[in-house]
């Protein structure tokens, strides 16, 4: 029998004197068996995972084309300088610092028929593609402030665009499954369509713009549009297909002060955000990077996409080790074995010269590519166990909350990392378009590409060695807290 329609009705929720969108939407989740309580330990479903692992696709496709081809189609499309383009991008990304928090405390807030996140799934979409899309239009404006502030407005839109997504889906990961090595597994999914995006992302675009120069500003623009609808796709099927868990959806949602406190005192947390950070700020350094380096460098830039393909072919194909790895030891240890190999593999990076041509490059992007398969997979599987810390010591729940912390974290060192970046180029003597570069603004790309980011991985390799939560504390945790659980239902039946 055909359910008949429901009307969605909106019902506000104060929240210090705000009254958020999605607050109370209907009166019934909709959830799936597979979801319920006591189908959280069992295996989950290949549709499951690879569905949920889907929605990654579009974040990876326009994050990646944003941190690759960003800076250069400001710098070498639009024409305005590096400084200017830094500043520009240091502004959209500013604005994060108040969004990601604000949409995590509405995400653990929201009470639908169809969960707490899938709403923003549904919603989101629309908003996503166009504010991606105009990113890369290039408005009729002339003065160098004023395209600047064109694209910190653009970057501020499709920022917030993409939290109202971004938070939510992550959120998913801890309430779809509380098993240790499930979640691995499904992590694992997600960053399988995390690289594919990127593969994209590296690979296609310019087959759209031909070449990152002014002549080609409507190609880029159209770039934008193409991107952005493919991007937005996903998230549909997610809705679709994936559910969260009933218990979860019927929980009292925590208030804001509670969930910061929550997670300044969650020490798995602290240290498996710390080490996201950190391995992601080094990706964000290296995209920014990259192109500049072989182009300008390695005298590469036709080749490119060859290169750029083969680091993201060969992470691909690494993940179903590092899973395994993760599965036979301990997701920190896999963590510091995959990390410290892509660490060595940046500093080899420096000395690189371009008589060793392209061979050498594709060496290097290969051994690269399975260190960055551990970066994709290891630090994103991490977070989600502090979620049942959290839950052991307060009683809480906090997803929304601690996605949004972790996603702020990265787009705060991001917003000073990649503007740095490309003040470091225009304090080098960096020349946009120029056919040949001073040694200074060489040097200057050869540090950003090479040891910066080894530096940062270092740093994170330290953090990780120290990481509290181990298997079988994490085991220990899942057991008291279905020992909870099972009193309670059995206090409630009686």
């Amino acid at each position: 029998m055909a359910r008949r329609p429901r009307t969605c009705t909106l019902q506000t929720t104060r929240i210090e004197g705000l009254a958020p969108p999605l607050a109370q939407i209907g009166d019934t989740a909709e959830v799936s068996q597979e979801a319920s309580t006591g189908d959280a330990k069992r295996p989950l479903s290949l549709e499951t995972k690879l569905a949920y692992g889907f929605g990654d696709l579009g974040f990876s496709i326009t994050n990646t084309i944003v941190a690759l081809y960003f800076g250069m189609f400001l710098t070498d499309v639009v024409g305005v300088r590096a400084s200017y383009a830094a500043v520009a991008i240091f502004l959209g990304r500013t604005w994060d610092y108040f969004n990601d928090p604000f949409v995590g405390y509405l995400s653990d807030r929201t009470r639908s028929r169809w969960g707490r996140r899938r709403p923003w799934l549904l919603f989101g979409a629309p908003p996503f593609a166009m504010a991606f899309a105009m990113m890369w239009w290039r408005p009729p404006i002339t003065s160098a402030a004023g395209l600047a502030a064109y694209y910190a407005l653009a970057y501020v839109l499709f920022d917030t665009a993409t939290t109202a997504l971004s938070t939510p889906y992550y959120a998913l990961t801890p309430e779809i499954t509380d098993d240790y090595d499930e979640r691995t597994s499904l992590v694992s999914y997600r960053m399988a369509f995390s690289i594919a995006g990127s593969l994209v992302a590296f690979t296609t675009p310019l087959i759209v713009i031909r070449a990152m120069r002014p002549e080609n500003g409507g190609r880029v623009f159209l770039m934008g549009i193409i991107y952005g609808v493919v991007a937005a796709a996903p998230m549909w099927v997610v809705f679709a297909k994936v559910r969260e868990r009933q218990d979860l959806v019927a929980e009292e949602p925590p208030g804001l002060r509670d969930s910061l406190k929550a997670a300044w005192k969650n020490a798995p947390f602290r240290f498996s955000a710390t080490i996201y950070l950190l391995t992601w700020v080094s990706i964000d350094i290296v995209l920014a990077s990259l192109l500049y380096f072989l182009k300008y460098r390695m005298n590469l830039e036709k080749e490119s996409d060859l290169v750029s393909g083969t680091i993201f072919v060969v992470a691909f194909l690494s993940l179903p080790a590092w899973e395994w790895l993760s599965r036979r030891w301990d997701k920190r240890v896999a963590y510091l074995v995959g990390i410290s190999f892509w660490a060595v593999i940046q500093i080899v990076l420096v000395m690189i010269a371009p008589s060793w041509g392209l061979s050498a490059a594709l060496i290097c992007a290969a051994l690269g590519g399975v260190g960055v398969g551990a970066a994709h997979v290891l630090p994103w599987a991490l977070i989600p166990d502090a979620v049942e810390w959290d839950e052991y010591h307060s009683g809480q729940r906090h997803e929304g909350m601690f996605y949004a912390l972790v996603s702020l974290a990265q787009k705060v060192a991001s917003s000073l990392a990649v503007p740095g970046a490309l003040l470091i180029l225009d304090a080098t003597g960096y020349v946009p378009n120029s056919p040949t570069q001073s040694a200074s603004a060489i040097n200057g790309i050869r540090l950003l590409f090479g040891p910066t980011p080894a530096v940062l991985l270092v740093i994170a390799l330290v953090i990780a060695w120290r990481y509290p939560l181990s298997r079988q504390e994490f085991a220990r945790i899942r057991a008291a807290l279905d020992e909870r659980k099972k009193a309670a239902r059995e206090k409630t039946a009686s």
